[in-house]
Formats: C-alpha cells, structure tokens, sequence
C-alpha cells in the first residue's frame, strides 16, 4: 500500500501552494537587469554568460532563408533526477512540489532534484540544491536509468539534460523535506491525468523507466507483448530512415545576432515576429518563496497558444504497436529525433497535414479511441505559462495500414531500446509514452 493516499498528496500540494508567495511581473528588457542586449555576441545573456543565452537562428537552404527565430543556447548538461526506494513492499518514487517562473499553475511536481549545472556549482551564489549529493555519488546505489536526453529542440539549440533514476537500499535512511513526497507508480499515473500537475522533467525520466520490471503489473496483454518484443523489430528501418536524412540534408542552420532577424522586433517590452509565429520572447521579474534564490529577473519564451502532441496506438496481431515518425527540428542535436505521430504547433500550415493528422483529428472530433487527454506544461524555467494539449487514441488496425513516408508502425520493445540511446526520442514523444498506462 502506498504510505500517502493521493488525496493526502494532492490536499499537500494545495496547501503548498496557497502558503507560498510567487509573483511574477512581465517587464522590459530595459528592466530586466541583469540580463540585457550585448552588441558584441549578437545575445540576450547576463554579464556572467552563465543559465543560458538567447541568439538569433537563420536556416537556409542554398540561398533560401527557410526559417529565421531566437532560439536559446544552454550548452550545460543538468540533472533531472529521482530517488526510488521500495517501501512496505511496493515501489515509492520521491517527488518534488516545485515552483518554476513560467509554470501556469504556482507548484508542479518535479524529479526530487532538477538543477542546471549552474545552479548545482552556484554560479547564482544559490543555496545547494537538495538532494545533490546522491546523484553525484550515484555509483554507490542502484542506478535504473542514467541518459543524456533532448529538450524541446523547437526552442533550444542542441539542449540536453541528464535523466537518471537511482534506487535506495530499503534500509537506507533518507531525509524527506516538507517540500518532497514519496509516490507509487500508480499514483504518478493517476495524477498526470490531473492538468499541469506533473511537469515535462517528471515526465521524460519517467519515460527512460525500463518496463520490463513492471511485467508483473500488467493488465493490457497486447501491451505486455509490445514491451517484451514478441515481433519482429523494425529499428533498422527506422535507422536507414534517419540516417538518410542526416545525410542528404542540405538545410544549413546559423547563429546570428539576435537583434538582426529581418521580421522579428521588440514591440511593446517583448520581442516577437512581425507574422503570426508559435512564440514570442518576454521578460519577467520573479519571486518565489523557497527558492535557491528567492528573487531575479529573466527572459521567458512565451507560446502563442495551445500544442498538440498526440500519439496513435493500436493492436496488430495481437501486439500493441505505436505510430512515430522522423521528426527534424530547427535545434536538434543531431538533425532528426523520433517523434509522436502528431507534433503541431498552435500556429502551424494545415495544408501541410497528412493523413495521420486527419486521422488524428476524426477521432478527436468523435471521442472514439481517445484513451487520455490532458493538458500538461512544458519547462516553467524557460516557458512561459506554456501548456501543450497531450494525446492518445487508439485506432483499429485497418485504420491506417500503410503510414506515410518518415510514419513507422513500431512495438514498444523498440522503443525502449532506443530511449536507451542519446538523442533518439524527442521529449514530445518520451512524455507520451511516460503517461500510458499498462
């Protein structure tokens, strides 16, 4: 049994969250000191350089300009990390009631630690981040996951964050602040089911978890058969795919200064584009109860709506396979990651939709199939009140036979071994398949 009823842990976390002061003010670059405009670099970026730094990004292929925007360059890996530790019989998960900047809601729940390597080395002049020092020592428990995943390459050049689980012995003893809570898996599911409950960091260490230690706990037959790979794997074909498209690309991408992209300006204390676009950049003075630091000032990315990310599942002989598809993004590591079977920005070119997409949304339209349906926040430490619409429906077999070119029909056996390797599944993706449920 777990030691806290999910009514005690959400009673917890509203309490926390009508106790603690945030404020959260939009304000000029002007005024947003320390961080400003630095002619010379072509960056928004602090005097220090340290947290991240906002630079223009023009793509072009040949001559053509084919997408100029800011994007943010964090180069430094961080921790996103979670303690596990078998309680009374049954698997407890340590999470965080954290509040980001940029989350809609005040407190979300977090990895028992999420820290930039700035802030864990305390170029802020911050307080230590809790819990550090098991992650540093890892070697000397159970580690269940240790990654280096992607972030959100839409808005990110090349980010990555280290995702890692660690598991205690049962009878190692470990502090709980008033700001963390022991969680089973069962819980964890039920309350990403909640809107902007549990954050995009939970999300994607959840979805490095490898599932065969959960086979015990299945009830989809047809999904326990995916896990275990009763099929013939398609990773080949999905490699050929990618690699292809790594190689044959001629879109060339470029930093330039910020302040030089032809159609974007500052425009009433943020910068933003001149046409419709899916963000914008906004400046935030913040405070926050309970921080390393308790009160700064920072750039935010703002979306200029709602996402939707939504992956289609389906039963196929008697195996549960999930569509993907080779998804290139503006800042991906590498080019190209898999990513769900819909990935569309809040403003995005219907005439560009495939028949995925109509069939994504002929589902919605009717409810059949959809089997979850929530909204959950991207990162509040660089999104601003960002929500992104998360979906997955269940279609018939026959539905979608043939998929498109770069659209693969895959089990999850394939998947799992290939979030097991660096840059392979975009974060849209992984926090699909955090949320499915056995």
């Amino acid at each position: 049994m777990p030691i806290h009823k999910t009514s005690e842990l959400l009673d917890r976390i509203n309490a926390r969250n009508s106790s603690i002061h945030v404020r959260i003010d939009k304000i000029p670059l002007e005024s947003c000191s320390p961080w400003h405009y630095d002619s010379a670099s072509g960056t928004i970026r602090n005097p220090a350089g340290s947290f991240f730094q906002i630079a223009g990004l023009r793509v072009s292929r040949g001559d053509e300009t084919v997408l100029a925007q800011p994007i943010i360059l964090q180069n430094e890996i961080g921790y996103l990390g979670i303690i596990r530790k078998r309680i009374d019989g049954e698997m407890h998960y340590l999470m965080q009631a954290k509040i980001e900047p940029g989350n809609i809601n005040k407190i979300q729940l977090s990895p028992t630690i999420q820290a930039t390597k700035s802030n864990f080395t305390q170029k802020h002049g911050g307080a230590r981040p809790a819990y550090l020092d098991y992650f540093i020592n890892a070697q000397q428990y159970k580690i269940v996951v240790d990654q280096i995943q992607s972030e959100q390459s839409s808005r990110f050049l090349g980010k990555r964050n280290r995702n890692i689980i660690i598991e205690l012995g049962e009878n190692d003893e470990i502090e709980v602040l008033p700001s963390h809570m022991w969680m089973t898996m069962p819980q964890i599911k039920e309350l990403m089911r909640h809107d902007n409950l549990v954050n995009m960091d939970t999300r994607t260490v959840l979805s490095c978890l490898p599932l065969e230690e959960h086979l015990d706990e299945f009830t989809d037959a047809a999904f326990l058969r995916s896990v275990l790979g009763e099929r013939t794997s398609n990773i080949s074909e999905i490699y050929q795919y990618i690699n292809n498209y790594k190689m044959f690309d001629e879109t060339e991408r470029r930093l330039v200064p910020l302040f030089s992209l032809e159609n974007w300006e500052m425009r009433d204390g943020e910068f933003v584009c001149k046409d419709p676009y899916s963000f914008k950049v906004v400046f935030c003075d913040i405070e926050i109860e309970g921080r390393e630091v308790k009160h700064w000032c920072q750039p935010l990315f703002e979306a200029a709506g709602i996402a939707t990310f939504g992956l289609l599942t389906r039963v196929y002989h008697g195996i549960r396979e999930f569509l993907v598809r080779a998804t290139p993004e503006v800042g991906c590591f590498d080019k190209i990651e898999l990513g769900p079977s819909v990935q569309r920005e809040y403003i995005h070119d219907e005439t560009k939709n495939t028949a995925v997409d109509r069939l994504f949304d002929a589902h919605m339209k009717t409810g059949e199939g959809v089997k979850f349906n929530t909204l959950l926040s991207e990162e509040g430490g660089r999104f601003y009140h960002e929500q992104n619409r998360n979906v997955v429906i269940e279609v018939a077999p026959d539905e979608l036979p043939t998929p498109p070119d770069g659209y693969f029909w895959t089990d999850y056996k394939t998947l799992g071994t290939l979030v097991k390797v660096n840059n392979c599944l975009n974060i849209q993706l992984r926090n699909l398949l955090s949320v499915l449920e056995w």
